[in-house]
């Protein structure tokens, strides 16, 4: 863990060039004291770390310092450079390109032979996508609001909240930050918000981890049970892992998890066509049955 942090440390004061004890104790989450045992450590190790008192100061490493790459081994390195690829495969800039050039040496190559770890975090809007990643950035770097509009399921709403962090999860790209709206510390995803705007800056207050377990941005508020024809079980597997279903006697799948929103977890079953038979909740039978009806009732209508 202790190189691992070193690592973390060194990074940092590549891309930001100063960075406090407090804030190097807050994000790695250990006393001050570990911290500064750590920059010592690194000093013995060769890198030129300074310390600087005062209003203004903290860590920084000297002017045109190039890291060595004997303090790593290549497989440390490479999972480094992996995942330095994969911010620049979102952001479209070479921002991490050239902080891989320090890590290497500024040799131009990275290491002998070629990754074998490859990471796009890149999604199907890209362009418009790298475009809101970039300006949340740049507005988390100077301290300044950002305003959207956001579309969630509840509905359509106008947001101005102080950005904090930029999160990759689920599959998706987030900011979380503290809403005025709301008073209360929120996660919004990219690529429900449009005409995004750089507001007035703000002043910064402690921002708390935040809390990225499935419980608590997706509370289960309800539990869906169905029986899933054998020919989706690959979709059960890819969405939910291969403990979501049991095998029934008659071929097929019977499927339990819990749904955060209910109208998701009605599209979700609808995709499966005559694919899929919801036995609970009851309420989401009678819901099928209507939507069937009315399905039923709109292709029957001649056309024109």
């Amino acid at each position: 863990m202790k190189l691992d942090r070193m690592i973390g440390i060194l990074a940092l004061l590549l891309q930001r060039g100063s960075v406090t004890a407090p804030q190097l104790a807050e994000r790695f989450e250990v006393s001050r004291r570990t911290i500064q045992r750590d920059v010592d450590a690194l000093c013995r190790a060769g890198i030129p770390i300074a310390s600087r008192q005062g209003s203004g100061g903290g860590f920084s490493l000297m002017e045109g310092y190039r890291l060595d790459g004997a303090l790593l081994t290549g497989p440390e390195l490479q999972a480094i450079l992996a995942g330095l690829r994969s911010l620049d495969s979102v952001s479209g800039t070479r921002r991490y390109a050239q902080l891989m050039e320090k890590l290497s040496g500024g040799t131009g190559t990275v290491l002998p032979g070629d990754g074998h770890i490859l990471i796009d975090l890149a999604s199907w809007y890209r362009g418009p996508l790298s475009e809101k990643i970039e300006a949340i950035h740049a507005a988390i770097e100077v301290g300044c609001r950002v305003s959207f509009r956001y579309f969630a399921p509840s509905g359509e709403s106008v947001r101005e909240i102080e950005p904090y962090y930029l999160v990759f999860q689920w599959s998706s790209w987030y900011v979380y930050g503290w809403c005025l709206a709301r008073k209360d510390w929120r996660l919004f995803k990219l690529n429900r918000l449009t005409e995004l705007r750089t507001e007035e800056p703000f002043e910064k207050r402690p921002a708390p981890w935040p809390d990225l377990s499935n419980a608590r941005v997706f509370p289960e508020r309800w539990r869906v049970k169905a029986l899933v024809e054998p020919r989706y079980r690959w979709r059960l597997i890819e969405e939910y892992g291969p403990d979501c279903y049991a095998r029934q006697p008659d071929g097929r799948l019977l499927f339990e998890a819990g749904f955060t929103d209910r109208d998701n977890a009605l599209a979700w079953l609808l995709s499966f066509g005559d694919g899929a038979e919801v036995l609970e909740p009851a309420e989401f039978r009678v819901e099928m049955r209507r939507i069937a009806k009315k399905l039923t009732m709109m292709y029957e209508k001649e056309n024109g």
